[in-house]
């Protein structure tokens, strides 16, 4: 099915829709939400909700701005940011245990297969180191513009210029 029918179908609130998109990108966006929220059922839970959200906020969706799949990664990416500024996982996090923590390490492999699997690491290859840092703290770690800055000692106008920049190269990569 074509991106233009899907979106269609899915404005048209289809259920067929919702199915073919849920079975077709899923995959993609939870090994995005995993990357950032670092928990199996956390990430299993921010997926749900980023998918109730794209169907109920399907009206909002402009092909002119982007791709489909940039619009899901874009909601999934705010709510896991979302989910991990919540209070309820400020008190998780500190109740973790040690084995929760060596299976995290353990699944990191299956994540980056994920990742691997759309083949957006080889589209980030392309970029610069510095570009492509920035958008590996902003999109897999949850970082904000201000915490890179803060974090790493970088002035707060060249985090958003290298943003900027990476989103423009990406862009051109992409189309």
């Amino acid at each position: 099915m074509s991106e233009e029918v899907l979106v269609s179908e899915l404005k048209a609130q289809k259920e067929s829709a919702f199915e073919y998109l849920y079975d077709n990108y899923s995959g993609a966006i939870y090994g995005v939400i995993l990357r950032i929220v670092k928990s199996e059922d956390v990430a299993q839970e921010v997926l749900h909700d980023s998918f109730i959200k794209a169907w109920k906020k399907i009206n909002s969706y402009s092909a002119e701005k982007g791709r489909l799949y940039t619009w899901l990664v874009n909601i999934s990416r705010n709510a896991s940011i979302d989910k991990l500024r919540s209070k309820e996982i400020k008190k998780t996090s500190k109740t973790d245990s040690v084995s929760d923590n060596v299976h995290k390490i353990d699944n990191a492999n299956s994540t980056e297969q994920s990742i691997d699997g759309i083949g957006l690491d080889k589209v980030l290859d392309k970029l610069p180191e510095d570009l492509r840092f920035v958008i590996e703290q902003m999109y897999y770690k949850g970082y904000t513009q201000s915490e890179i800055a803060e974090e790493f000692d970088i002035p707060l106008g060249t985090v958003k210029t290298r943003a900027r920049t990476a989103m423009r190269s990406l862009r051109e990569l992409l189309l």
